[in-house]
C-alpha cells in the first residue's frame, strides 16, 4: 500500500508541496517564494508560469526530502489561492496575459458601475457573493477586454479562462484537463447556488462558455493521472484554500468554524446542505463537496467573511517599514509594550472585505502620540488581525443565529501566542489550535485519500483532529466592548479614502 499522500498548496505568496502520512501527520514538506507585482497603484499581478515552476520544483523538493519512491504516494490533492485569474492559450499552454491576483482592485469601478445599475440583489440571490474586485468574473471580464484579440479568440474556442486550480490541472495533465471543483467555481460570480455555470451571469459579464472548464466534485475519481517523480499517481482532491481548510479541520458539521490566518483572513461557518443567506453582507459559499467518481454528494454550504490583510500586515512591517528582520520577530516586539499605547492601525491597504466591502478604503494608523513607539504600531497591527476576524465572527453568529462555542484556527500567524490569546479576549469564546496547523493543505490530501480509499470516511478523519493548544478568553466583555468600540471609529477614518 501506497504511503502518503501529496498535498500542492498555491498560496498568494508562496507554493509549497506536503507529504501526509495516514495519522494526518506531515512527512516533509517543500516551499519556494515567487515575486509580486505591482505595476500601478490597486494592482496586484502574479507571472503564472512563475507559479508553475515553483510548485513543479516543490514536488521535486519534497520527494528527495522524504527520499520517495515510485509507488509511495497514493494520491495528489491542489489546493490553491482563490479568485486569482489565468487567461492562456489551449494550443500552447502559455498564459498571454500577467494573472490577476485576487487582492487586486482595478475592476472596482465596474463592479460600482453594475451595482448603479442595480445588479447587485440579483448577483447575491443566484451567487451568494457581492458585486466586489475580489471574485474572478470582473477579472475574468477584464482580460477578455484588454488584452488584444482576447475576447474575440475566446469566443472561438482558443483560449481558457481559470482560476489557478484550473491553470495547475492543465500544466500538471499536460494540456488534457480543463478543470475545477465547485468550490473554486462558487468564487467566480459565474456559479450559482445549485453549483451550475450561471447563463444569467455568464451574459451579464459577456464571459463565453467556452473558456471556462469542467467543475468537478471537491473530491472525485476522474480517471486524471500526473507524473510524480517515476510514478504516474492519480489526481483526486481539488478546492480553493479556505474550503480546504475548514475540511482539514473537520468543521463538517453545522454550526462549527475555522479562522484562517494567511496572507488575508478567511472565517468560514458550515452551514449544511442549504445556503444560508447573510443580512451583514457576508458570502453564502459552496463547501468542499466530496462525490463518486465525477459525480457530487449533496452540495455542503458555509457562510464566510474575507479579511483582505491579516498576516501580510506582518509583511509590510518587515519589508515596507523595516520594523523587524524575520516575520517571527514581530510577536517580541509587539510584547515590548505593556499595551497598544491607543494605537489603531487599519491595514486596508487593498480596500477592506467584509463585512464592510468597500474597495476605496485606505489603510490608517490612528491614535499616534509623541510616545508612540515601534513597538505601540507593531502591537496594533498584530490587534488589527484580531479585530477584523471579530468583526467577522459577531456578524456571522447573528446571520446563523447559532451560538459558537469555539473557534478552530489555522494558518501561518496563528502561531502567533499573543495573536491568538488577543483574539480570544474579544470573541470571549475559546480559541482552538490543532497539532498540525497546515490544514489547508491537509483538507487537499483528505480530499484526495477519500476519492481513493486511502481514508475510508469523513468520520475517520475527523477523529485524527488533535487539539495542540486552547486560548481561553480572560479580558471582560465590557473592555472587549470597548476595544471593538474603538476599531470601529478607526475604520470609519479609512472608508472611502481614494474615492474622495
Amino acid at each position: 500500500m501506497s504511503r502518503w499522500i501529496l498535498a500542492l498548496d498555491q498560496g498568494t505568496t508562496s507554493s509549497r508541496s506536503i507529504l501526509f502520512d495516514h495519522a494526518g501527520n506531515i512527512v516533509a514538506t517543500a516551499l519556494r517564494e515567487f515575486t509580486q507585482h505591482f505595476p500601478q497603484s490597486g494592482w496586484v499581478e502574479h507571472d503564472a508560469l512563475e507559479i508553475w515552476s515553483t510548485q513543479r520544483a516543490t514536488i521535486d523538493d519534497v520527494l528527495k526530502k522524504a527520499a520517495a519512491k515510485p509507488g509511495d504516494v497514493a494520491a495528489v490533492g491542489i489546493t490553491n489561492q482563490r479568485e486569482t485569474t489565468v487567461l492562456w492559450d489551449r494550443a500552447t499552454g502559455l498564459p498571454i496575459a500577467p494573472a490577476i491576483v485576487w487582492q487586486d482592485r482595478r475592476t472596482a469601478e465596474a463592479c460600482s458601475a453594475l451595482r448603479a445599475a442595480g445588479h447587485e440583489a440579483e448577483v447575491t440571490r443566484r451567487t451568494g457573493l457581492l458585486l466586489d474586485p475580489y471574485f474572478s468574473g470582473t477579472k475574468f471580464a477584464w482580460l477578455l477586454d484588454h488584452v488584444p484579440h482576447a475576447r474575440v479568440r475566446a469566443e472561438r474556442g482558443e483560449l481558457c479562462l481559470g482560476t489557478i486550480d484550473s491553470w495547475l490541472a492543465w500544466k500538471l495533465s499536460d494540456g488534457r484537463y480543463h478543470i475545477t471543483d465547485v468550490t473554486n467555481a462558487s468564487r467566480t460570480l459565474l456559479l450559482n447556488l445549485d453549483g451550475e455555470w450561471d447563463e444569467s451571469m455568464l451574459d451579464l459579464l459577456r464571459i463565453p462558455r467556452a473558456v471556462l472548464p469542467r467543475v468537478l466534485p471537491s473530491s472525485f475519481d476522474a480517471g486524471i493521472t500526473i507524473a510524480v517523480g517515476d510514478a504516474e499517481v492519480p489526481f483526486t482532491g481539488l478546492a480553493g484554500d479556505q474550503q480546504s481548510a475548514l475540511f482539514g479541520q473537520a468543521c463538517l458539521q453545522p454550526g462549527m468554524a475555522k479562522n484562517t490566518y494567511g496572507t488575508g483572513c478567511f472565517m468560514l461557518m458550515h452551514t449544511g446542505t442549504r445556503p444560508l443567506a447573510s443580512h451583514h453582507r457576508l458570502l453564502t459559499t459552496i463547501a468542499c463537496t466530496p462525490g463518486t467518481g465525477e459525480r457530487r454528494g449533496p452540495l455542503q454550504y458555509a457562510l464566510e467573511g474575507s479579511v483582505f490583510i491579516g498576516g501580510a500586515v506582518v509583511q509590510w512591517l518587515r519589508d515596507g517599514l523595516g520594523f523587524v528582520n524575520h516575520a517571527e520577530e514581530i510577536e517580541a516586539l509587539a510584547t515590548s509594550v505593556a499595551d497598544h499605547g491607543g494605537v489603531y492601525v487599519v491595514p486596508a491597504f487593498t480596500g477592506l472585505g467584509s463585512p464592510h466591502w468597500d474597495p476605496f478604503a485606505r489603510g490608517s494608523i490612528a491614535g499616534i502620540t509623541r510616545g508612540t513607539t515601534r513597538g505601540h504600531i507593531a502591537r496594533a497591527a498584530l490587534e488589527a488581525i484580531a479585530f477584523q476576524s471579530a468583526e467577522l465572527l459577531l456578524a456571522m453568529q447573528e446571520d446563523a443565529a447559532v451560538p459558537l462555542y469555539e473557534l478552530r484556527v489555522d494558518g501561518g500567524a496563528s502561531r502567533n501566542d499573543f495573536l491568538m490569546q488577543f483574539q480570544s479576549d474579544l470573541l470571549g469564546v475559546p480559541v482552538i489550535r490543532p497539532t498540525v496547523t497546515e490544514t489547508t493543505a491537509l483538507g487537499a490530501a483528505y480530499l484526495a485519500g477519500l476519492a481513493t480509499g486511502f481514508w475510508k470516511s469523513t468520520d475517520e478523519i475527523a477523529a485524527r483532529w488533535r487539539v495542540e493548544r486552547r486560548f481561553e478568553p480572560t479580558m471582560s466583555r465590557d473592555a472587549a466592548a470597548v476595544r471593538m468600540h474603538e476599531w470601529s471609529r478607526a475604520v470609519k477614518r479609512s472608508l472611502g479614502w481614494a474615492s474622495s
